[in-house]
């Protein structure tokens, strides 16, 4: 492969300190390369929300390193903090849209406020690039004029992506994006996110516990359990072939594995 676009080396998160003190992440190493959709799976709790937070700048790594793009963007060693310089290449999709958007803007506000921000773009051209985002994601000239509040949770979620793609990012990190989705518009939004990653060549990391969604969307995979990365390698080989007890058990749980199981990745 060529060189990672993100990756993370020995990353380990500490939370609490003497007696309380757990690793919630402990000595992971992850990359994702250049449009590649890299899965990273377990259970809840087992450390991969943490981890991906840490991978982009939101949670400080108590040891460990990023690199984005051939840069290092973090060093718990070195004090190195992620710059703003480098951020606008890897942007999140958070879990919950109703808590990741301002309340108070209109969902094209929303995003002209990323655009403003990340492109330096006057108002009235940040609306309209907002307008056009929000356009490739699915999102009407009429929806896009209503506040969060009046928005479906699939349509939320479209205008969170609308929002973390207005830096022109090269990786997008998506946390559990159709938790808060109801069932008929959670295919739309995977599709959707695969059609972006095909069109703007974006390399996407998806975390879930929900194994169906990873073989469906990924090429490769991280199984965390318990802060550390059980068992890792190409999604197909992971389904078909799993060699930790723990991928077996998550895998078992799958209704219909022996179908899925024999599934060609997209």
């Amino acid at each position: 492969m060529n060189q990672a676009l993100l990756e993370g080396k020995n990353i380990t998160v500490r939370f609490r300190s003497g007696t309380d003190a757990f690793d919630a992440v402990h000595r992971v190493d992850a990359a994702a390369y250049p449009g590649e959709a890299v899965g990273i799976v377990g259970e809840s709790g087992s450390g991969k929300t943490t981890l991906a937070r840490a991978l982009v700048g939101l949670q400080p790594p108590t040891s460990g390193e990023v690199w984005l793009d051939g840069d290092l963007v973090v060093s718990a060693s070195q004090k190195v903090s992620f710059p703003k310089s480098n951020r606008w290449k890897v942007q999140m999709v958070f879990q919950d849209p109703y808590c990741s958007l301002n309340p108070r803007l209109k969902a094209w506000q929303g995003v002209a406020e990323a655009v403003q921000v990340w492109q330096g773009l006057p108002a009235h051209q940040a609306k309209a690039e907002a307008l056009r985002i929000l356009a490739s994601v699915g999102v009407t000239s009429e929806q896009a004029e209503q506040f969060p509040r009046c928005l479906s949770g699939g349509q939320l979620q479209r205008v969170s992506v609308a929002r973390a793609l207005a830096p022109k990012p090269k990786i997008l990190v998506a946390d559990e994006p159709t938790s808060s989705v109801d069932q008929s518009a959670q295919a739309q939004l995977l599709n959707l996110l695969c059609r972006l990653r095909e069109e703007r060549d974006l390399a996407i990391i998806f975390i879930s516990h929900d194994l169906s969604i990873i073989r469906y969307l990924t090429s490769r995979v991280y199984v965390m359990q318990r802060g550390v990365v059980a068992e890792s390698g190409p999604t197909q080989r992971i389904f078909d072939h799993p060699e930790h007890p723990y991928t077996r058990l998550l895998l078992d749980s799958i209704p219909g594995r022996r179908q899925l199981s024999s599934r060609q990745p997209q």
